[in-house]
């Protein structure tokens, strides 16, 4: 990492600090620049709504992980879930859906959480724990970078997506999901607890779809999947984001991205 990404680090970390006393302390990251051989794919997932005021600051640490990558050893993914259950409470959050409530409901149910809540940060499907809590997200991230992960490999052309996966771990059977996810959105919050707020917001889902299934015995399989963009998307800040989660468990088996304006592989 840069030395003024270190220094930005430092800073977030103590106002993370401030918002709770009770939150550990990110770990120092290293500052080397990570190799990419060498590093293992960590999906990060935060369930989150521009309705919740305890929101923008887990919004500020998603969109570090993913800019900074501060963990040598990790290439950390990152998805944006913002839930609607807190679209009746003042403001509607234009980038909110039922379906992204659904996926947070199945991971407190398989992983017995207590509950759903905002915001909560995912890793690797495992892993739960306030999105802001930053000294959680690099224990919980450079364990999950230990797993052996699949390979998956992203190409596309026009709306027409072809992914190729191998060298997958044990498990059973599990689903291929497509993620669309867009960088760089700005929101001026009008009503409710973020009123008068400007929020910026990183990896933000576009659209979450299965595209596959694989049975346990499987260890690679290839992919054709249509997909198709809205067009106030804008195509410059967009990533395809594949990923392979074992039902029962919810473990993350493999994951990839390409970026929309890259035409070769992940």
């Amino acid at each position: 990492m840069k030395p003024i990404g270190l220094f930005l680090f430092l800073i977030f970390t103590i106002a993370c600090s401030a918002q709770s006393a009770n939150q550990p302390q990110a770990a120092n990251p290293k500052t080397e620049i990570p190799n990419p051989k060498s590093t293992r794919p960590v999906l990060v997932e935060l369930f989150t709504s521009e309705g919740c005021s305890n929101c923008p600051p887990a919004d500020r640490a998603l969109a570090f992980l993913e800019k900074e990558q501060p963990y040598p050893q990790a290439e950390i993914i990152t998805l944006a879930l913002h839930v609607d259950y807190w679209n009746d409470r003042g403001w509607k959050d234009e980038y909110s859906a039922p379906l992204f409530t659904q996926r947070q409901e199945f991971y407190v149910q398989k992983l017995k959480l207590d509950g759903a809540y905002t915001p909560q940060m995912i890793v690797d499907g495992r892993t739960a724990f306030i999105g802001s809590d930053l000294g959680k997200a690099a224990k919980a991230i450079s364990e999950a970078a230990k797993n052996q992960k699949a390979k998956i490999e992203i190409a596309f052309a026009e709306n027409r997506l072809k992914v190729k996966i191998s060298e997958l771990p044990e498990h059973k059977i599990s689903n291929v999901f497509l993620a669309i996810a867009e960088d760089k959105l700005v929101s001026r919050v009008a009503r409710g607890e973020n009123s008068g707020q400007t929020l910026e917001h990183q990896s933000v889902v576009r659209e979450l779809k299965s595209i596959g299934t694989l049975a346990g015995a499987e260890k690679s399989t290839e992919i054709v999947a249509d997909f198709a963009l809205t067009p106030n998307w804008r195509k410059e800040n967009l990533k395809i984001i594949v990923f392979v989660q074992e039902n029962e468990s919810r473990k993350i088996l493999g994951v990839g991205r390409i970026n929309f304006d890259n035409r070769g592989a992940s």
